[in-house]
């Protein structure tokens, strides 16, 4: 198994873990995708993945209908994803996805949840190097062959296949989301979800000690409503 396997099992009791903030983070994608692509799914590929995801923790399909419609109102200010990099105690890089209404507002808690946890706020590009950037796709594995799939998809991009108890998933660059998502949706594979992901490529061992210092940042900072996903390289 590949790197792409290591972190989705170390991360995956961690992400999504609190419902409200799923649906808070879903209702954003949702406005971002409808303002980028319309609010046809058939004709907005972001929205229908966003729609898979909404239906992969349970959102409620009438929650999806007024988020769709909402964002549609031209009246509705917009989110914008900003990036956030630094350093949390102990030499460890972090990056923070956010999508935010309020520039302002966000910058000064991300840079108050660093200060006080013995972080350091970095500028842009300062850790970002560090993490490669993913594309992923789960799929149901029944009538499935992993391994020929793999083969099959290699030329959309993919490039680490694996299967664990809720399906198939499919790793790729970044790039590649667009290739795979149609070529999956060309061979009537149902996408159960779909999503990105920064994977460190090192990480650091810490001890018991040192782990709860950079805990106690990567805390603060996924509880923000305006965080939609922290990345860091600390060995889990």
């Amino acid at each position: 198994m590949g790197r792409a396997f290591e972190f989705r099992k170390a991360r995956k009791m961690k992400r999504w873990s609190a419902m409200s903030k799923a649906f808070t983070r879903i209702g954003k994608d949702i406005v971002m995708a409808v303002k980028e692509g319309g609010p046809d799914p058939d004709a907005n590929s972001r929205l229908r993945a966003v729609i898979q995801n909404a239906k992969a923790v349970n959102m409620p399909k009438d929650n999806v209908e007024r988020a769709i419609k909402r964002a549609s109102d031209k009246s509705l200010g917009d989110y914008k994803e900003v990036l956030f990099e630094g350093y949390a105690s102990h030499g460890i890089a972090i990056l923070v996805e956010t999508a935010t209404d309020n520039n302002t507002r966000t910058v000064a808690n991300v840079r108050s949840y660093f200060n006080k946890c013995n972080g350091n706020l970095g500028t842009s590009g300062s850790v970002e190097f560090m993490f490669d950037h993913t594309c992923n796709f789960r799929i149901p594995a029944a009538g499935l062959d992993p391994e020929e799939l793999e083969l099959e998809l290699i030329d959309f991009g993919a490039e680490e296949v694996f299967v664990d108890e809720d399906g198939i998933l499919i790793y790729g660059p970044f790039e590649s989301f667009g290739a795979l998502q149609k070529e999956l949706e060309n061979r009537e594979i149902e996408i159960l979800s779909s999503g990105f992901e920064r994977i460190p490529q090192v990480t650091k061992a810490l001890t018991e000690e040192e782990a709860v210092d950079v805990e106690k940042l990567l805390e603060k900072l996924e509880e923000d409503d305006d965080v939609q996903n922290v990345y860091h390289s600390m060995e889990e």
